[in-house]
């Protein structure tokens, strides 16, 4: 099944109508406010989603422009809803797509956007591509930021990795994942999804238990800047670690593009 199938049990974060997720939505807002990001610009946001990021920024920056991409096309038609509680006029670009190929499928931006701890459905050479495309798609003093939370710290080692593990619970049904297998070439351990009760599979997912400081490694050799935002410096509870990364360098990106590959 797809992500789609899954993320139809495990939204709640990014529901307009859920009443979290609309006191997300305003935290976020002051967030980009006090980052100081560009005004009047152009907001890419990746994996958007139903647009909760991408309309907190549009919403922070007076943006004349905001692109959701992501490959869950329901999702990207909710971002009315969030344009509508922002109360922005705003009439936003979808594009369903591979974030991997944003480069090919979107024009250029000030800033580009991957919120919601998106980045463990990709493995390492995945973060290249993205990374790299990212690069290629902003200008020249562009900024991209990364909000995600280090799990080779708190799932590897603060809570243990579960053979069995209850992901979320809803009125009626209950979402749990069990562990099915390990790629030692991609990094990436296979999870496959159960409803309870009547334990009805979803799906199986692959997974990279990222840590941030490979990933502030990984960005800085596509950005002159990287940074680490952490929850106690940004002073907002429902925003996770950030990572902040400005001024792509494209030569770097367009090298590693030309000649980069995934494993055998």
């Amino acid at each position: 099944m797809s992500l789609e199938g899954l993320y139809r049990y495990a939204r709640a974060y990014m529901e307009p109508g859920n009443e979290g997720a609309r006191k997300r939505f305003i935290e976020l807002s002051e967030f980009f406010e006090k980052l100081k990001l560009p005004r009047e610009g152009r907001i890419l946001d990746l994996c958007a989603g139903t647009g909760i990021a991408g309309t907190a920024a549009a919403k922070a920056t007076n943006a004349k422009k905001l692109t959701l991409l992501d490959l869950r096309a329901e999702d990207l038609k909710r971002v009315r809803e969030w344009l509508e509680f922002a109360g922005l006029g705003i009439v936003p670009t979808k594009v369903r797509g591979d974030v991997r190929e944003v480069a090919k499928l979107t024009g250029e931006h000030e800033v580009a956007l991957l919120f919601g701890n998106t980045m463990i459905h990709f493995d390492p050479f995945d973060a290249v591509r993205i990374f790299s495309n990212v690069a290629l798609t902003l200008t020249e003093d562009g900024v991209f930021i990364v909000e995600d939370t280090d799990r080779v710290y708190r799932i590897l080692y603060s809570i243990g990795y579960k053979e069995f593990f209850v992901e979320s619970k809803g009125e009626n049904h209950t979402l749990a994942s069990v562990h099915e297998g390990y790629d030692v070439r991609r990094g990436t351990f296979k999870r496959a999804y159960y409803l309870l009760p009547g334990f009805r599979k979803v799906g199986e997912f692959d997974f990279h238990h990222w840590d941030l400081a490979t990933q502030l490694a990984i960005g800085r050799i596509f950005f002159g800047e990287a940074r680490l935002i952490r929850p106690g410096e940004h002073g907002f509870t429902r925003v996770g670690d950030v990572l902040y990364f400005k001024r792509p360098r494209k030569d770097i990106a367009v090298l590693v593009l030309d000649d980069f590959s995934g494993p055998r």
